[in-house]
């Protein structure tokens, strides 16, 4: 038994198996045999190749908002804002009173904006409005009243003065 054990272990013995050579060889084609025309059309744009259009993804307006926050609590006045916003720069700067700064001006903006629109969201947003608003208070301004007003009126809220935390 032992002697056919091991006559059958030698049959299949694979340190010994040589792999058969292949007769044929693969065929060689010369690029000149090829027709780039094809993938020339398809690289340079003939409508029926062409890419698919994507529209760019939509931003999230809360995260817009909170990335324009700067370290020290306010915001810029500046078109990524007022895009943030759901306004045109022109709108935010035209409705802007005169006697205060249009870094006081965006702050007020974004803190209506997140109370507003974003109540359902306070938990992501709630500590950097304390941070703003302890910014607005050291500025001083003189008419933080109005700009909450004429905020209020500008984004379409109606968020009180106290609800702010100015």
């Amino acid at each position: 038994m032992a002697d056919s054990l091991s006559d059958d272990i030698a049959l299949y013995d694979c340190a010994n198996m040589v792999e058969p050579e292949l007769q044929m060889a693969a065929p060689r084609i010369a690029s000149a045999d090829i027709d780039f025309s094809v993938y020339e059309e398809m690289q340079y744009g003939e409508e029926e190749y062409a890419a698919p259009e994507f529209p760019p993804p939509r931003k999230d307006p809360l995260l817009q908002l909170v990335s324009l926050q700067k370290a020290s609590g306010c915001w810029r006045l500046d078109a990524d804002l007022a895009a943030a916003l759901g306004k045109t720069s022109e709108e935010v700067e035209k409705a802007k009173p005169a006697s205060v700064s249009s870094e006081v001006w965006a702050s007020i903006l974004a803190l209506i904006w997140l109370h507003g629109f974003e109540m359902d969201a306070k938990e992501e947003w709630e500590l950097l409005t304390l941070k703003a608003a302890s910014w607005i208070k050291a500025q001083n301004a003189p008419c933080v009243s109005e700009c909450v007003d004429v905020g209020n009126t500008l984004l379409g809220c109606s968020v009180k003065k106290e609800d702010l935390g100015i």
